[in-house]
């Protein structure tokens, strides 16, 4: 009896607990570089999409035209999925009036945010529509932040390299929602404060078109010219997996989860965007504070696995603490997953000791000194695999899947199914029959049909569920129908099946109007920017930009390094540190010395180190 007086008061104490905590949105957003993949990015589960506008999108490949967004933001919307547009690339003069008349655009297309990079074009005149800041305006601070929220900022797309405790210090003190990337690829550099591309190759990072210098191979030389490490990736990094920390996101104040990935393929998209709307939905069925932002429930028809998709291998970056697993050093290509270890080697094929099945035209591949090699399967008989062509192995050899065939077959098919839960409700009337159709997020609607009624020859219980449950062409999925005819009356399948159009019609009309467009915060104009003068690292290339700044107090700006090379020799900032991922870092006990200044060398380019450690940065430069 003790027991369940404790169990009753312990179920009233957690639903007082969860009464008086306001529930919260959690969204997943996704990435998409056209429709297609946007369209599959919903149908897996995401609560939101961003993707380019068909210029300044800074992904020069992933343009998309406002003819596909309007198609995109139809179809979303149904579900009350959001459409984010990326125009987050600086401008020159030249291109605001270009810019602008894009935006209004985009915003007749029914985009229901715009994430931006350049300040000037909150001096644009726009449409009221809501405005995000890009992860490219470095904000990686409470004071940068806060600073945002107050110039109109919905939300603030925060630096990948905040840990756990930074980012639930920013979240307590704001009230703007916060963004935050989940998984995906990650640039060593600070987001925005890259320049190493434009200086080197004339190709900016901040319009675009970046050359991904830090994916190449470097050496690594010591003041006195000794060769510290030799032909290997030591400014790559391994991608972004937080998949295991969502909930601890969620308790810290995050309010979406950003999938990087808009030059990804669609299959890529799918199976990282399943997997994750699995997690949280586990999370929200034993949290009930937490809900997804949109509508509908997910059916996958395979088992996600982040493993298949492209990726360098894994990791948290600092979102606990600093630590030495975060580098890609020996390739900036996709390992995959691991297979196994070469078992036996017989001529033409050899075997693998793992208990992954392996498969004909599956991708493999294993390490070497000089980098990632790879190769196709050609056929598999039982255990022996027989390579497209001929390899020097060796026995215990690392073998990794980076391409898996069925894999990535079963994702180019139908793959997921979104539907939203509906109830139906039959009644009677005066002069005929009302059906009320009811779903999921609570939304109702009641149609009515004048029909004689006349008593059935037979049972109309079953035809009744039957007519209502084709629903196959909308979005709803039939949870229920209550039936509440006082007898059994006539109903043919036309009559039920008219009714039921018009219902879901309705309601469709209904969920339209039930979603409300996100609108652009209130922009005070006299709060002070955290500096009082800004170098070329603001990214200001246009006139706007230079109003916008002044007009919050800046005195000097200097122009981006787009419009006049700085004196200054830095060319990208990070909180990766190679002096650290060396041993040699002065804040450790154990601390290696080494013959400093140290430089990264290629064929064409040298580059020299300089260590920050009063911040824990490290910076590139441009070398003697």
């Amino acid at each position: 009896m003790a027991g369940a007086c404790q169990s009753i008061v312990f179920q009233l104490v957690e639903l007082l607990r969860f009464a008086l905590k306001r529930v919260r949105k959690i969204e997943l957003l996704a990435p998409a570089k056209n429709l297609e993949t946007a369209l599959a990015a919903i149908e897996h589960g995401a609560d939101a999409v961003y993707i380019g506008a068909p210029k300044f999108g800074a992904r020069a490949a992933a343009g998309n035209s406002i003819e596909d967004i309007w198609r995109l933001t139809d179809y979303a919307h149904r579900f009350h999925v959001r459409i984010y547009v990326t125009l987050n690339t600086i401008l020159t003069d030249a291109e605001l009036p270009e810019a602008e008349a894009m935006i209004w655009q985009l915003y007749r297309a029914g985009a229901d945010a715009l994430i931006i990079q350049d300040m000037g074009i909150l001096q644009m005149a726009l449409p009221p529509m809501a405005l995000h800041a890009s992860t490219q305006t470095d904000n990686r601070s409470l004071e940068k932040v806060s600073f945002l929220a107050k110039a109109g900022f919905a939300r603030v797309v925060l630096a990948r390299e905040l840990s756990l405790r930074e980012i639930g210090e920013i979240a307590r003190q704001v009230s703007v929602d916060l963004e935050v990337f989940v998984h995906g690829a990650l640039c060593t550099s600070f987001s925005g404060q890259c320049f190493i591309s434009q200086a080197l190759a004339g190709r900016s990072a901040n319009r675009g078109e970046c050359a991904q210098f830090c994916r190449l191979p470097y050496s690594l030389t010591d003041a006195t010219g000794k060769t510290m490490v030799s032909d290997k990736h030591l400014l790559s990094l391994k991608d972004l997996n937080l998949s295991a920390s969502l909930e601890q996101l969620l308790d810290a104040g995050v309010s979406s989860l950003k999938i990087e990935g808009r030059l990804k393929d669609t299959a890529y998209v799918k199976n990282v965007t399943a997997y994750y709307r699995q997690c949280l939905d586990k999370i929200f069925s034993r949290r009930p504070e937490y809900r997804a932002a949109s509508s509908g429930e997910t059916t996958h028809f395979f088992l996600p696995n982040l493993e298949k998709s492209f990726n360098r291998g894994f990791t948290d970056y600092f979102f606990q603490n600093r630590h030495r697993e975060m580098a890609a050093h020996d390739s900036p290509k996709s390992i995959g997953e691991f297979v196994g270890s070469l078992s036996d080697i017989q001529g033409k094929y050899f075997t693998v000791a793992g208990n992954k099945p392996i498969h004909n035209g599956d991708g493999l591949c294993f390490m070497t000194d000089k980098g990632l090699v790879g190769f196709r399967v050609n056929r598999v008989e039982g255990r022996k695999i027989f390579p497209a062509e001929q390899l020097r192995l060796d026995k215990g050899l690392m073998l990794y899947r980076n391409y898996d065939h069925e894999f990535e077959r079963t994702l180019a098919k139908s793959s997921a199914e979104r539907k939203i839960g509906l109830q139906w409700q039959l009644a009677e009337n005066n002069f005929g029959f009302s059906l009320t159709a009811t779903d999921a997020d609570g939304y109702s609607v009641t149609v009515t049909s004048v029909f004689e009624k006349e008593r059935a020859k037979h049972n109309q219980a079953q035809n009744i569920q039957e007519q209502l449950a084709k629903l196959g062409a909308t979005i709803f999925r039939m949870t229920g129908c209550a039936n509440r005819l006082s007898d059994n009356y006539f109903l043919p399948s036309s009559l039920l099946g008219e009714m039921r159009r018009r219902a879901i019609e309705r309601l469709m009309q209904v969920r339209n109007i039930a979603l409300p467009r996100p609108l652009r915060a209130a922009q005070p104009s006299d709060h002070l920017y955290p500096a009082d003068n800004l170098d070329f690292t603001a990214n200001v290339a246009n006139r706007y930009a230079q109003e916008f700044y002044r007009r919050h107090g800046v005195q000097t700006i200097a122009p981006a390094m787009e419009l006049k090379m700085p004196d200054a020799e830095t060319l990208m900032f990070t909180k990766y540190c190679l002096r650290y991922q060396l041993g040699a870092c002065p804040k450790q006990k154990t601390a290696k010395t080494l013959n400093e200044p140290l430089r990264l060398t290629t064929a064409k380019h040298r580059l020299q180190l300089h260590f920050d450690c009063s911040r824990c940065e490290m910076q590139v430069k441009l070398s003697d």
